[in-house]
């Protein structure tokens, strides 16, 4: 009689852990919040600049040069990205997709971005106010309209550190995204692409970034898809990926139409890498730098089946100069007789 009264709280008991292990596995394999709230895309970047910097991976960023716009963006608002910004959540729409074709230029990528950081809203509301010739109020959240090189940026403030935008001219674009914004817990949300693919980025990657390539696209480096979509012949998926086990470890997986597709890719990279190799030891007199050198010699080709998957570790110092400004090049002095003579009549 005691084992049947106990029954029912066993296996609620159970049922409750089941439950909340299933929670577990879904948010495990579900995208970023941030990610989480952008629309339909063919491509997807996130970067957790916070747990960059808690891992210190890159140890001392170069200082950065503020132009006077962003200068005076930092004077408004107080909040610089280098130092405030803890996550970016970016989604691209292909000129194709955005169905844009009245600009007179030629059809670029358009952008809908998700902003976690330290914000100030009140001087931030007081900066996009200036900026903007309209707001609109949606669900008791205010849209700042704001005129951009040719096109129309729609900012919300969507709570206390999450700021939304997108240059989409569709307003439902950042309705959405306001939408979604009420209904973050849930790990089913985000656009099916992106949920698609997640589950290919490794665990603990503090980047990443997910894009269609389009058949038949050329080097276009408008697009971001344009500098390795001559690898494809065929539609593709590229997901890229970089994660910090004491040293960072980057990861390009291509998910192509069929193995011989995956064969042509994995040729075309191995060759390009030999033909780098080639370059770089013939043209430098001096060597090739040691960093550039470990990086590209760690770089592995392989194929599995319709899937190829490029790895190598970063070495640190390969880091720091590719994120370090340039050396400047001292100026070459005039010789005074030169300068003086063009003064001689």
């Amino acid at each position: 009689m005691r084992i049947r009264r106990r029954l029912p709280v066993i296996f609620g008991v159970l049922l409750i852990a089941a439950a909340i292990a299933l929670v577990v596995v879904l948010r495990k394999h579900a995208p970023p919040e941030p990610a989480r709230l952008l629309p339909s895309a063919d491509g997807f970047v996130y970067v957790n600049l916070k747990w960059i910097r808690r891992a210190n991976v890159i140890p001392k960023l170069p200082a950065v040069s503020h132009d006077p716009e962003y200068e005076a963006f930092i004077q408004a608002t107080g909040f610089e990205f280098e130092r405030d910004l803890d996550q970016a959540a970016l989604a691209v729409h292909y000129p194709a997709a955005t169905g844009s074709t009245k600009s007179p230029r030629a059809p670029s990528a358009q952008f809908s971005e998700v902003f976690v950081g330290r914000i100030d809203g009140e001087r931030l509301r007081a900066y996009l106010h200036n900026l903007s010739h309209s707001v609109e109020n949606y669900r008791s959240r205010d849209i700042y309209v704001i005129p951009l090189e040719g096109r129309t940026l729609r900012v919300a403030i969507l709570g206390v550190d999450m700021v939304a935008a997108s240059n989409l001219p569709d307003p439902q674009v950042i309705r959405g995204m306001i939408d979604r914004s009420r209904k973050l817990a849930s790990p089913f949300g985000g656009p099916a692409f992106l949920r698609q693919h997640y589950k290919d980025v490794p665990i603990a990657s503090l980047a990443w970034a997910i894009f269609r390539v389009p058949a038949g696209s050329g080097p276009d480096l408008a697009m971001p898809t344009g500098y390795f979509a001559f690898l494809f012949s065929k539609p593709a998926v590229v997901v890229l990926s970089a994660r910090y086990l004491g040293k960072v470890h980057v990861r390009a997986e291509a998910f192509t139409a069929d193995q011989d597709d995956a064969r042509q890719v994995a040729e075309k990279v191995s060759t390009f890498l030999n033909l780098f190799h080639t370059a770089e030891s013939t043209a430098s007199t001096q060597g090739p730098d040691p960093d550039v050198k470990a990086f590209f010699n760690g770089l592995k080709v392989e194929q599995h089946d319709d899937r190829v998957i490029v790895t190598s570790v970063v070495p640190p110092g390969f880091i720091r100069k590719a994120v370090a400004e340039p050396p400047e090049v001292p100026e070459q002095q005039i010789p005074a007789e030169s300068t003086s003579s063009g003064h001689k009549n």
